[in-house]
């Protein structure tokens, strides 16, 4: 448990060592550490001890991830050291968290997300070229479905296979063999990195829609830690909140996960929000894709009484308005069921069911 060095003091205000948990690899430390930097900030008396920790998506590293088909990969052993009360919150990438949270824990910030988009990084012998310039059969390494699915449609000329490890031991692999032409990362890590100089190509929607949660972070918190939940409310970013739970709740509803390519991309423009969503067969020759929009302007002009159990796919966000909250949620839930109704059950059945088989 953590020590106790005082009472809750004020609104969000924690007087005792509070431990943060993260994953050991350097980009989860840099995030973990931007988000200890900011509560430092805010609570400038606040004393924080960050604690890591490896997972078994860290530990299992011959296998494509989609294959494993462990939906909590990156985020078990951190969880299971949250209900031990050996930390008190846990910083993840939001694109790692499982839609349906276990119980007891809620998503009690989410922060001003970083470019969702994805980057193409060449070997160096290939720098000035695209994926459309690279030669005829160039292999691209990416670990995701989701990527491969909708590169081999756009980019019929290139081969695409597994590539895992984190960023640094992926990055080593594209440049110190000869294995692969380029290989493809979230935009997000490699600028955390300081690694931007390395981003070749950036992957507008067009060629290559996002992952649900990409280049947001997320602090997971015990559900019943009203004081800590407090404390981190503050860093929530309103658009990403909203932005988020629409695309998690989209995949949510289709069902889907690693082990089935389902992509997004989401817009706030004009008080509206825009969800555009797209399911593939794994070489990427199916394909169904829509967009839906919804108003986030709150109708109920007086103050809400928000139910402070009220978790919206896993997220909690007590200060912003239930009303909006619930029009993201029921976006994402309605645009699923129209790509349900037009057949992405089949695609995703079949998807699933050949990357089991391979």
């Amino acid at each position: 448990m953590s020590e106790e060095t005082g009472s809750p003091d004020g609104a969000g205000k924690v007087c005792r060592v509070i431990r943060i948990g993260t994953r050991k690899s350097q980009l989860a430390r840099i995030q973990t550490d931007s988000v200890a930097d900011k509560l430092k900030e805010l609570y400038p008396d606040i004393h924080l001890e960050i604690v890591g920790m490896s997972t078994t998506g860290d530990k299992i590293l011959d296998t494509a991830l989609s294959k494993i088909g462990e939906k909590s990969l990156f985020t078990k052993e951190l969880e299971n050291a949250l209900e031990r009360n050996e930390v008190d919150l846990v910083v993840h990438s939001l694109k790692d968290l499982p839609t349906t949270l276990p119980p007891g824990f809620t998503i009690g910030a989410v922060l001003k997300r970083e470019s969702p988009h994805d980057a193409v990084v060449l070997h160096p012998k290939n720098v000035g070229k695209t994926l459309d310039t690279l030669p005829e059969n160039s292999v691209i390494g990416t670990s995701s479905l989701r990527r491969a699915a909708q590169l081999k449609k756009r980019f019929p000329h290139l081969e695409f296979k597994d590539i895992r490890g984190n960023l640094n031991t992926r990055l080593k692999k594209l440049d110190e063999k000869e294995d692969f032409a380029a290989i493809i990362l979230a935009a997000a890590g490699l600028r955390r990195m300081g690694w931007e100089n390395r981003i070749s190509q950036i992957l507008e929607p067009e060629d290559c829609m996002y992952a649900v949660g990409q280049g947001a972070l997320a602090v997971e918190v015990r559900a019943r830690d009203a004081d800590i939940l407090e404390m981190v409310s503050i860093l929530h970013d309103p658009d990403t909140v909203l932005r988020c739970i629409a695309e998690r709740a989209f995949l949510k509803h289709l069902e889907g996960g690693c082990s089935v390519p389902v992509a997004v991309h989401t817009e706030v423009k004009d008080s509206q929000l825009y969800l555009t969503g797209a399911v593939y067969s794994l070489d990427g020759s199916e394909s169904l894709k829509d967009t839906m929009q919804t108003s986030i302007t709150a109708d109920n002009k007086s103050i809400e009484e928000v139910d402070e159990r009220v978790q919206r796919v896993g997220v909690t966000a007590n200060k912003m308005s239930g009303e909006v909250q619930d029009r993201a949620e029921r976006l994402g839930v309605d645009l699923a069921n129209l790509l349900l109704s037009k057949g992405a059950k089949e695609i995703l059945t079949v998807a699933r069911q050949l990357n089991d088989a391979r």
